[in-house]
């Protein structure tokens, strides 16, 4: 599938995408899809393979590096700041709505991971977005405050809060403020903080499953305390009656995010459960992605229908 580099402006900062456009024959201009990349991740990984996968449905697609990640603009590097990326949803948005080979009246936001939780935000407050669908929906904030699984120890937060306050305190006196590592060193101890599912994030991000020197291992310590007052799930209700999918995985430990997100959508929604996968096999195992790619395709086919 065909790929091109764009760029477009977010609050002044640079993005960089990759646009798919379809190779198969149909009446212009077509529906698209903006796809945002999980916490940490690029375009190149799953949120390029799930553009790609949809661009062969027929969609226009847009995968898009977040800004201060990637290949986008912004400084410092490594900041995860939720109002930006929600911003960044929005004006991946604008973008489409100036390429002729798109209907700027049926556009959808497919978000997986940390995205999911930014994808519904930007569709709260974004009346050109017709429907949202989310795959692993996580949030960012919430996993912070509370773990991947929503039973960490408050103190923890707490204790990143300390952090975060020291390293300000740093860059004002002209000291390296710092980073926090998102990864430790081997599968073994990152299985020790978080299961099998910190494994699988090692795997993914830092071994040969899905490595790409340009994915981050590290955020910013005042992403930590913009977490502290985000919440991206407060704009869920704003979203209908356009319509919302989430699909998780079955033994996924972040589903929890999801559900609440689920029972705060008010217009038509559904949770669509994979049989058999976590959280991180939706990233690139295809006998997990074919059956989701299948549901979104359905999904966005009907709601973003002429």
């Amino acid at each position: 599938m065909p790929r091109t580099r764009v760029s477009f402006d977010s609050a002044g900062i640079e993005i960089v995408a990759h646009l798919y456009l379809p190779d198969t024959e149909a009446p212009a201009p077509r529906p698209a899809l903006v796809v945002g990349h999980p916490g940490t991740g690029v375009k190149e990984q799953t949120s390029g393979t799930y553009a790609q996968l949809m661009a062969e449905r027929g969609f226009v697609t847009l995968a898009f590096d977040a800004a201060h990640q990637g290949e986008s603009g912004g400084l410092p590097r490594g900041l995860e700041d939720p109002a930006q990326r929600i911003e960044d949803f929005k004006a991946a948005v604008s973008y489409l709505t100036t390429r002729e080979e798109v209907d700027p009246d049926r556009i959808g936001l497919l978000g997986i991971c940390a995205s999911g939780g930014y994808s519904l935000a930007a569709t709260g407050g974004d009346h050109r977005v017709k429907a949202v669908a989310t795959v692993s929906t996580a949030e960012p904030a919430r996993q912070f405050r509370f773990g991947a699984d929503g039973s960490q120890d408050p103190a923890v937060f707490q204790a990143l809060l300390d952090a975060a306050a020291q390293s300000r305190s740093r860059a004002a006196r002209g000291e390296d403020p710092g980073v926090l590592a998102m990864f430790p060193d081997t599968a073994e101890e990152a299985g020790a903080l978080g299961g099998e599912h910190g494994v699988e994030g090692w795997e993914y991000y830092c071994g040969a499953r899905g490595y790409h020197e340009r994915s981050a291992k590290f955020l910013t310590w005042d992403s930590v305390d913009k977490m502290a007052s985000s919440d991206v799930f407060r704009s869920v209700p704003l979203i209908g009656p356009r319509p919302i999918l989430q699909i998780i995985g079955e033994r996924a430990v972040t589903a929890w995010m999801a559900v609440e997100a689920h029972q705060a959508a008010t217009g038509p929604k559904e949770l669509h459960r994979i049989p058999g996968a976590s959280h991180v096999d939706l990233y690139d195992k295809r006998e997990f992605i074919d059956p989701a790619v299948d549901r979104l395709a359905d999904f966005f086919t009907g709601h973003l229908a002429k």
